[in-house]
């Protein structure tokens, strides 16, 4: 048996058996390591990782039982890069949870299988309501990936101000979207109403600005799963790495450029104008 208790107080153990002691138990994620499918735990800024062909096999408040091939139990201090699939509190929490997954995962997969552009997709609006990206067909598109207390969270300074430069010389043309997200250290913790109005109080945004979303993992939204496959990153890779990377789309949909987080919203004007010159 393996206890967890407190993070420091680790029982180490070598049965086939283990169990989780959290006081609080905040996500779960499917994650894949060893060619395997684990399970993993976050509580708070730690997290706690099975090794691969985990199952849940019992479960009461505050305890989470565990049964494993052999291998080691580890706690890091590392965030798993796995995606969250929903607050677990009991055995049958986590079943629907599973599920929920599995449904979305399927659904955005035939709404990527057959989509061509990136405005056949329709993630939430502010209020929970799905935008039409179809409203923007014809139009060159900026798509970030935004956070509220992130290192770069200032690039929004520099975005209302290409915005408006653009806007002022091509008005029906250009949108910018912005697209909040807590995956990459929780850095957009508030709630939508939260977001827009830190958005609009401190930078003056005025772009819009979408429902918070996932960009990474079984619970991404289509939309950037889409944009991740038509441009990997360097070296091929395709998840998003940080808030604040950037994506480019052309009047036809297609995406026409990735940029990383480092990249300044000013160092794009010349990458845009291009692609309004196109018609």
């Amino acid at each position: 048996m393996v206890v967890f208790g407190r993070m420091s107080e680790v029982a180490a153990g070598t049965a086939g058996t283990a169990a989780m002691v959290v006081s609080h138990v905040r996500w779960m994620w499917w994650c894949r390591a060893g060619g395997g499918v684990g399970l993993g735990i976050r509580r708070g800024a730690r997290s706690l990782s099975t090794a691969p062909r985990c199952e849940l096999v019992a479960s009461e408040p505050g305890l989470l039982t565990l049964r494993r091939r052999p291998a080691t139990f580890t706690a890091t201090s590392a965030t798993f890069a796995a995606t969250r699939i929903g607050a677990i509190s009991s055995l049958e929490s986590y079943k629907r949870s599973t599920v929920t997954a599995a449904s979305w995962k399927r659904r955005e997969y035939a709404t990527m299988a057959s989509a061509t552009s990136f405005y056949e997709f329709k993630p939430k609006d502010k209020k929970g309501q799905a935008y039409d990206l179809s409203q923007l067909s014809n139009k060159v598109v900026l798509v970030v990936n935004t956070a509220s207390k992130c290192g770069f969270t200032p690039q929004f300074e520099g975005l209302e101000k290409l915005y408006k430069d653009i806007k002022s010389k091509y008005p029906n043309d250009f949108e910018i979207i912005g697209f909040p997200c807590n995956q990459f250290g929780g850095q957009d913790p508030g709630t939508n109403e939260e977001i827009q109005e830190f958005c609009q109080v401190n930078y003056g945004v005025s772009f819009p600005v979408l429902g918070k979303i996932d960009v990474n993992g079984a619970t991404a939204d289509p939309a950037f799963e889409w944009l991740k496959n038509e441009k990997p990153g360097l070296m091929g890779l395709k998840r998003v790495k940080w808030n604040f990377e950037k994506f480019l789309i052309g009047r036809d949909g297609k995406v026409k450029g990735r940029w990383a987080s480092t990249k300044k919203p000013e160092d794009l004007k010349a990458e845009i104008e291009k692609e309004l010159s196109k018609k």
